[in-house]
């Protein structure tokens, strides 16, 4: 269906594709990963018609094709969905589905004639809970998505590019999203899917083709290869090395932060103890309570019932900048929402906490935020850079530099990886484990069981607002989905 050979992009005068090569086939699922920076989104673009290649040959269904801009490559049946959603908020679905192509009877938009093509093609989707004139803003994100795959079936879309499209998925909707895909290549729709989480590449993928520093290193068959063999090409290490050591029995220090019979509208009887050098994980369903922990620890959805600690001093933080006068900090599971000031530096963002809440003694300055910045392996041209501009990892760890800009005591992540590549996740699993090693209380939560049983020195599983057990370093995930689910823990020696 479609193939790219030896397509080289240059910009500035610095080379981000090498002669890369791909191909697709009919009813396909084509994976491509590859760390930030290795030239995927590039490679994207220029078959969407958004760049222009400096060398290099594109062809569908055997006719060759250049695309100077994104309207013909749509025209040749190219759809792409960006992990950024191009969707008008406050239109009807209909209304976004036909965007710059609504249809016209008497000179005017045929309402009619949109609404009923746009329900026809969400019931072919099997997707009948969304209605044409529902206004796109009172969508979940799940439904956002379906409404940008309809958009490209509007289209008569043959090949979909599809960008991080789980990144802010909770775990039932990327159930749903599978069974779309499903559904999409039944009809022949050829998708290449872009995506950091190598277990849904490994699920819904036939090809993975991977990308480093701008090159195809290779293209493997899905069932013939693992992921260790697939982060090998990615990163040049061992799947092994992601996870540093945990801390050694005995090496934790004293308790750091402790809440008794915490609760309020969404908590109940929580008891947590996290002490100094340990990483502590917490496990659970979607609406188990995980985030809703984190904020009551940090103030922002306070705990109304119980007792709290920090360093043995009672606390009860009633708004963030109480917990941060504490020691207290909390890397949001939305940096960009919550996290960062996109428009602004990535000097102005590492020094926002120390701005706007001095906690203790001074703010970093410059030769300190520098060293900041190089304590947690930001990669970018220039600290003056505007945030916006950033990978996914770095700004992630602009977020990082910003909290410990504050010196805090207590570390809480929501989150910590989503949406960054394998290599960032490594930088920053070790980071967080020489924050523990230097006294930090550190308290992980993720949707991801192999990072919280590969980071975590106990874990934490909470079910219904409460916390349903305590698991030690290295539990299985059945032992933690047992709990996750209010089931029982497997007996010592059962599999």
């Amino acid at each position: 269906m479609l193939t790219m050979h030896g397509v080289s992009k240059s910009f500035l005068g610095v080379r981000v594709l090498h002669g890369v090569g791909l191909d697709l086939e009919a009813g396909e699922v084509h994976a491509l990963v590859g760390e930030n920076g290795a030239g995927k989104s590039t490679l994207m673009k220029i078959l969407a018609g958004e760049h222009l290649p400096d060398e290099g040959t594109l062809t569908i269904d055997g006719t060759a094709y250049s695309f100077s801009h994104p309207a013909q490559a749509q025209a040749a049946g190219i759809g792409i969905i960006h992990q950024e959603f191009a969707l008008l908020p406050h239109r009807t679905v209909a209304e976004n589905v036909f965007l710059g192509r609504e249809p016209t009877r008497y000179g005017l938009v045929d309402r009619r004639a949109m609404e009923r093509r746009t329900a026809e093609l969400l019931a072919e989707l099997d997707r009948t809970g969304i209605t044409p004139r529902t206004p796109v803003h009172e969508l979940s994100v799940a439904r956002m998505q379906t409404v940008e795959i309809v958009k490209a079936l509007a289209s008569d879309v043959r090949i979909l590019v599809m960008d991080e499209p789980t990144a802010a998925l909770a775990d039932h909707e990327v159930e749903q999203l599978t069974a779309l895909i499903g559904r999409l290549t039944a009809r022949g729709i050829g998708i290449l899917y872009i995506s950091h989480r190598l277990r849904e590449v490994f699920e819904l993928s036939r090809r993975i083709t991977v990308l480093k520093d701008g090159r195809r290193v290779a293209t493997l068959t899905t069932r013939d290869t693992d992921a260790g063999t697939i982060v090998r090409a990615m990163v040049g290490r061992d799947l092994g090395a992601y996870y540093p050591p945990r801390a050694r029995p005995g090496e934790a220090g004293a308790e750091r932060l402790t809440v008794s019979g915490g609760g309020n509208a969404r908590l109940s009887g929580i008891e947590l103890s996290l002490r100094a050098g340990e990483v502590v994980g917490v496990a659970g369903l979607q609406g188990s309570g995980r985030t809703t922990l984190a904020r009551a620890l940090f103030g922002v959805d306070p705990f109304t019932t119980g007792t709290m600690t920090v360093d043995g001093r009672p606390l009860r933080p009633i708004r963030p900048r109480d917990a941060v006068r504490a020691g207290i900090a909390l890397v949001t599971e939305d940096r960009k929402a919550e996290g960062l000031a996109l428009r602004q530096s990535v000097t102005d963002n590492a020094l926002l906490v120390t701005r706007a809440v001095p906690a203790r003694g001074r703010p970093p300055a410059g030769r300190e935020v520098t060293a900041l910045l190089e304590r947690v392996r930001l990669r970018t041209h220039g600290e003056g850079r505007q945030v916006q501009y950033l990978s996914g990892g770095n700004q992630q760890k602009v977020v990082i530099a910003k909290w410990l800009a504050a010196r805090p005591r207590v570390l809480l992540f929501d989150e910590p990886t989503r949406g960054v590549d394998v290599g960032a996740k490594a930088a920053i699993h070790t980071l967080v484990r020489e924050l523990a090693r230097e006294g930090l209380a550190v308290l992980i939560i993720s949707s991801e069981l192999p990072e919280l049983i590969g980071m975590s020195d106990r874990i934490l599983v909470m079910s219904q607002g409460r916390l349903a057990g305590e698991l030690p370093a290295g539990a299985t995930e059945e032992a933690v989905m047992r709990l996750a689910t209010g089931g029982d823990l497997p007996r010592e020696g059962a599999a």
